[in-house]
């Protein structure tokens, strides 16, 4: 592994030949968490911005980012999720008494089932894995793909679909978090050979 010896090479967004970029993705692909995603125009560090206004335990923009009050997390924690990783935020308040928003962390695991694609789909870009298709309506999950390990996650093909275990609603109806809505999906597994 090279070592990152210029943080400059990453700072200013720029179009390169795909060869430099997949060079600069695997000069930062040891420093992610397993399974992450390097797409073109990635943001590294934490989330920033200029924030207002109220926000529930729970937050979403129109983003597939998840932000999750400090006591909330606590809270959700201490119920038995697991996975569950929240991360320091940048995020400027102009209000006095503002909350302390942590991005949580949503690892790319799952996959839509062969059963609600288009038939004959195309397959995944084999550089970078995009699909040529938007999003099934109503979307089915693959649950041989599912992880046992996380309650909260986003898909693997589609990364911007969050995804939540039963145990994770229940969770958060039950210690009444709010500020995000749960819509159940169907899971199922393939046909066996």
């Amino acid at each position: 592994m090279t070592p990152i010896i210029s943080l400059a090479d990453f700072e200013t967004p720029r179009a390169e030949p795909i060869e430099e970029y997949e060079r600069l993705c695997e000069l930062v692909r040891p420093l992610l968490p397993p399974g992450a995603r390097l797409e073109p125009g990635a943001g590294f560090g934490p989330f920033e911005g200029k924030a207002q206004g109220r926000f529930g335990p729970l937050f979403t923009d129109f983003s597939a980012i998840l932000l999750v009050q400090r006591e909330a997390l606590n809270k959700l924690q201490a119920e038995g999720l697991r996975g569950l990783k929240g991360c320091p935020t940048a995020l400027r308040f102009r209000q006095r008494n503002s909350p302390e928003l942590l991005e949580l962390e949503l690892l790319p695991v799952g996959r839509i089932h062969l059963d609600c694609l288009p038939p004959n789909p195309q397959p995944p870009c084999p550089r970078c894995g995009h699909l040529k298709h938007p999003l099934p309506k109503p979307p089915i999950l693959d649950a041989s793909t599912l992880p046992e390990h996380l309650d909260l996650f986003r898909l693997e093909d589609y990364s911007n679909v969050n995804i939540c275990t039963g145990r994770f609603v229940d969770a958060c109806q039950r210690l009444g978090l709010d500020g995000v809505v749960f819509l159940p999906l169907e899971a199922r597994f393939s046909a066996g050979p």
